[in-house]
């Protein structure tokens, strides 16, 4: 599904005149340009090139650009967890630096879980560290817009499974309230 915007339901930077947004499943030239992208995105994990080839093709579905005059300005990596097809796991959400305060994340969030394909969802799960305040932020503000009901454990642990070469990840689930 492609939608073009301008946008009322962000912010008046995404709904200017001069911007011409695309929201779109990402395919197999997007591989290299989503593997810049996170790498421009500290705190994010870079993975290999390689893995985001295949979250372009394999995961395609499930995953989700905005491009902005042409550009790739966002780009959100999930997938329906194998054991549970009625949850949403959100892998990674990077946005461009330049792009970033306006809302993007939130709207190319909830344009995924308006696809067709993903209509039985009824949960998003995604794991953050504690000092990523921008996930924080776009989760919670997911949460919100769900009636709160969301809850935070420990997922995987900075010593005990990392032997303390990464930090902790916190597993935030979601359940979605709200008509998607």
């Amino acid at each position: 599904m492609i939608t073009t915007a301008p946008w009322i339901v962000c912010s008046e930077t995404l709904a200017k005149d001069e911007y011409k947004w695309v929201f779109r499943a990402p395919n197999i030239g997007d591989g290299e340009p989503v593997h810049k992208l996170i790498a421009s995105c500290t705190p994010l994990d870079e993975n290999s090139p390689y893995c985001n080839f295949l979250q372009s093709t394999h995961f395609k579905q499930t995953c989700i650009i905005a491009e902005c005059n042409d550009e790739i300005a966002g780009f959100i990596s999930s997938y329906l967890k194998p054991e549970n097809s009625n949850e949403l796991f959100v892998w990674q959400v990077a946005v461009a630096p330049k792009y970033r305060g306006k809302g993007l994340a939130f709207h190319m969030l909830k344009e995924l879980l308006m696809r067709d394909n993903l209509e039985q969802v009824k949960a998003v799960e995604t794991t953050i560290t504690k000092d990523n305040q921008g996930s924080w932020s776009l989760f919670k503000k997911l949460d919100k817009a769900n009636d709160s009901q969301g809850s935070v454990t420990t997922f995987l642990d900075e010593h005990k499974h990392f032997k303390g070469k990464h930090d902790t990840e916190y597993l935030y689930r979601i359940p979605l309230t709200k008509t998607h």
